[in-house]
């Protein structure tokens, strides 16, 4: 599936993992990685992406567009940007460990 896309385009996909302890308790039940990705990544693209980078196989992909905060310091307002989470599941057996040194 990854030759159909561009090689270029793959590695921009995948902004950066999210860790946190939510991150970490989904990992842990649900064999899901969790990554923030670029705002008009795609499903397959997505996919495409973690496999070539991590060299594991992905069962599925699951996509959440988290709208930015406004916040206020004093009287002066500002907003937080947008943020597009993907939600990795992986095959049985499969692991990406962020501790050990991944490629991102």
């Amino acid at each position: 599936m990854i030759r159909n896309f561009n090689q270029e385009r793959l590695l921009q996909i995948l902004v950066a993992p999210k860790i946190s302890e939510k991150a970490t308790y989904i990992a842990d039940k649900n064999e899901q990685v969790i990554f923030v990705v670029a705002p008009d990544a795609t499903k397959p693209e997505i996919k495409a992406a973690v496999e070539l980078l991590f060299k594991v196989e992905v069962k599925s992909v699951q996509v959440a567009n988290q709208k930015g905060k406004t916040r206020r310091v004093g009287r002066n307002t500002g907003r937080r940007s947008d943020v597009r989470k993907a939600f990795v599941c992986l095959k049985p057996g499969q692991e990406i460990n962020f501790a050990e040194g991944g490629v991102l």
